[in-house]
């Protein structure tokens, strides 16, 4: 009985040895199967096959075939061998699992890039919906004097310096190469006049720290609204202004060297929200088509005569009216007059740096953010 026993013993375990080589076999096929749904298939199929070993069928199998005898040394050699199996068929079972997990894992985020993808679509789509050639009207209550006193073309400037703007200072002559963006707020807690769809506590007089209410909102429509028509855009939404509100122009100027050290930029803007008196009556507007109310735009471009270095305010100037005639082309009234000031305003830090004021302090927040759908238009328009 002894002698039959290890004979069935033997065979049992040239079986198992058989299995090992065919799990084997199916694991290094699987590993080399071809990512994809064919592949999803395939190891749905070795699954299939192999289930029934999962669920210790193959364990139960043996213990049938086993007889229950007498402890020996060779037997439990054989069970001991029968345990290890076992153990490295859980294993590649969970290996085989793994790979159909990679696999959805792999799946899900091919969904997910399309829809990303399909998302970036439907931004440039609605980028190229902004309309041109529509009506337009100015609408603000209680104005103020714009006071121009130049005008070339269709742009009228403000200069608030000795300078003569001849037709030479004033042309556009300019061939914009780098364009990569920066945006930046030196004040960066100015906001507007809180609205239904727009509604915050300020923290100070038409200030706020929250920046889904503040101008760098503002900055932010304006980002989105330019990368969608594949701008490179920074955006910077540091507090210059807060704690303290002195040396705002100090810190903004330390930001925007920290960022031109790794991102060579000509463009650089700095937005601000117009703070002429504070006046909650002031709210310099723009009808655009049917419905849409904007914020009006000011360009204030810095000079050199205030006794600081700035070499290339003159291309600035020019960038600025380079991007106005084109504004008055297609959207009359958006911008207000060019301000031209003595003082620097950190633009010698870019060949076309600018601040510029969307809307003041009687304008709501929405009324910005459609400033800036229309901005972005004209900016692409210019640059492209």
């Amino acid at each position: 009985m002894f002698n039959v026993t290890v004979l069935k013993a033997k065979d049992i375990f040239k079986f198992i040895i058989g299995l090992m080589i065919v799990i084997i076999t199916i694991i290094t096929i699987s590993k080399n199967f071809k990512k994809g749904k064919e592949n999803k298939k395939i190891v749905t199929q070795i699954q299939s096959e192999i289930s029934s070993l999962s669920n210790n069928n193959m364990v139960y199998s043996m213990e049938q075939v086993l007889p229950k005898v007498d402890s020996n040394n060779e037997t439990e050699k054989i069970y001991k061998n029968v345990n290890i199996l076992e153990d490295i068929l859980k294993t590649q079972i969970a290996s085989i699992k793994d790979i159909d997990n990679q696999n959805k894992i792999q799946e899900n985020n091919n969904e997910t890039l399309e829809v990303s993808e399909t998302s970036k679509k439907e931004e440039k789509d609605n980028a190229e919906k902004v309309q041109t050639g529509l009506s337009t009207e100015i609408i603000t209550k209680n104005p103020i004097a714009e006071n121009a006193n130049r005008q070339y073309g269709n742009v009228k400037i403000k200069n608030q310096t000795t300078y003569e703007l001849t037709d030479e200072v004033l042309n556009p002559n300019i061939t914009i190469e780098n364009k990569n963006i920066i945006l930046f707020h030196t004040h960066s807690c100015e906001s507007y006049t809180s609205s239904d769809a727009y509604s915050y506590i300020p923290t100070g007089t038409f200030r706020t720290t929250d920046l889904n209410f503040s101008v760098i909102r503002v900055g932010t429509e304006l980002e989105n609204q330019l990368k969608s028509y594949n701008y490179n855009v920074i955006h910077n939404t540091s507090y210059h202004d807060y704690p303290s509100y002195n040396g705002s122009y100090t810190r903004s100027l330390a930001t925007v060297e920290s960022i031109l050290q790794d991102n060579p930029s000509d463009i650089i803007m700095d937005i601000h929200r117009d703070a002429i008196g504070s006046r909650s009556d002031y709210a310099p507007t723009v009808k655009i088509g049917d419905n849409d109310e904007a914020a009006q735009i000011m360009f204030v471009i810095g000079t050199d005569e205030g006794g600081l270095w700035h070499p290339n305010w003159n291309q600035n100037l020019k960038f600025a009216v380079k991007i106005q005639q084109k504004a008055e082309e297609m959207y009359p009234g958006l911008f207000k007059p060019i301000t031209l000031t003595k003082s620097r305003y950190n633009q010698h830090t870019g060949k076309y740096a600018s601040i510029i004021e969307v809307g003041a302090t009687g304008n709501t927040l929405e009324q910005c953010l459609t400033s800036m759908k229309y901005l972005a238009k004209v900016m692409d328009e210019v640059l492209k």
